[in-house]
């Protein structure tokens, strides 16, 4: 079956006119950078969601699941097959402090504002992050904080309770925080082809002016370090951490900070991350990613493994 098709089959198990043709991800990204998708499908339900990964693995058709759009690199070619766009809604406020979310939902401000204005905690060490709740399950969300007495790193696994999925064998099944063996920018998602569908974090009461005023110091910290995404698209942190050195410390201590390629530019306020002065392409993304992998392993010997997704063809 030829990838044309594959679009019709799936147009027919779907309702009509859900697949939007030939759509430009570039404004679908943090970025703002990539070229078109062959197909488009905005799955709003878990249903949706579910039944239309189920049909293109039994399809064929390549395809790619996006949230927020950050943490990835679209090719200034596009992808050839379908993007699965989750927008999964659903905020609701089960017994005590737990709280059922889609996966779709942005966890800030939607999630994040929702709790606090009810008192609830945890989430709100992750303000500014920009990411759904099944991009923040995938990559484990954290953040440092940064106030006097709390400063460590908050993983959004220790809020986890349990989550709705749909697995990779393709059941539909409950799982808990364990099944997803979370560790520093990972979860088992990396290697398995599970979907999220919803997630259950378990939260704790507290002062909602004491979480505003945590939200406001991690944003202050966010703001001296980090572009902001309305001037300078970005998408976050570009290489792997390295544990006791940094990789945005050692772009620095080869030079690059604020080096320029076309319109891409290795952020004069954090050397592991690259941003879009306007017009910028992936080809210019990917250069300076091999420049400073080049860079840094010829200088200091250490090898630079980027963290964000490469979609399409590079």
């Amino acid at each position: 079956m030829s990838i044309e098709q594959a679009f019709r089959e799936l147009e027919a198990r779907l309702s009509p006119r859900r697949l939007e043709v030939d759509v430009a991800l570039a404004p679908l990204t943090t970025f703002r950078i990539g070229g078109p998708a062959d197909r488009l499908f905005r799955a709003r339900t878990p249903d949706e969601l579910a039944n239309v990964v189920l049909a293109v693995r039994e399809l064929d058709v390549p395809h790619f699941l996006l949230g927020k759009g950050a943490n990835i690199l679209v090719a200034d070619k596009g992808f050839r097959g379908l993007v699965i766009r989750n927008e999964v809604a659903g905020v609701d406020f089960l017994d005590g402090a737990r709280v059922r979310v889609g996966a779709g939902v942005e966890t800030y401000p939607d999630l994040i504002e929702r709790t606090v204005a009810r008192g609830l905690g945890g989430l709100h060490h992750f303000v500014g992050i920009p990411s759904t709740v099944g991009g923040a399950m995938w990559q484990n969300l954290h953040f440092l904080s940064p106030a006097p007495a709390r400063e460590r790193t908050v993983f959004i696994e220790e809020f986890v309770e349990a989550a709705d999925i749909l697995s990779e064998e393709g059941d539909r099944r409950t799982v808990d925080r364990e099944y997803f063996c979370f560790a520093y920018d990972y979860s088992v998602l990396h290697h398995r082809a599970d979907m999220i569908l919803s997630v259950d974090f378990a939260l704790y009461e507290a002062p909602e002016d004491e979480l505003r005023r945590v939200m406001a110091e991690n944003l202050e910290w966010r703001k001296e370090r980090h572009p902001d995404l309305a001037v300078h698209a970005s998408a976050g942190s570009i290489f792997q951490k390295i544990e006791g050195v940094g990789a945005g410390r050692l772009i620095d201590e080869c030079g690059l900070k604020g080096h320029v390629h076309g319109r891409a530019q290795i952020f004069e306020h954090h050397a592991n991350i690259i941003v879009n002065h306007g017009g910028a392409t992936a080809a210019d993304v990917r250069a300076l990613i091999d420049i400073a992998q080049q860079r840094v392993a010829g200088e200091t010997g250490y090898n630079l493994i980027p963290e964000i997704t490469f979609v399409g063809e590079f």
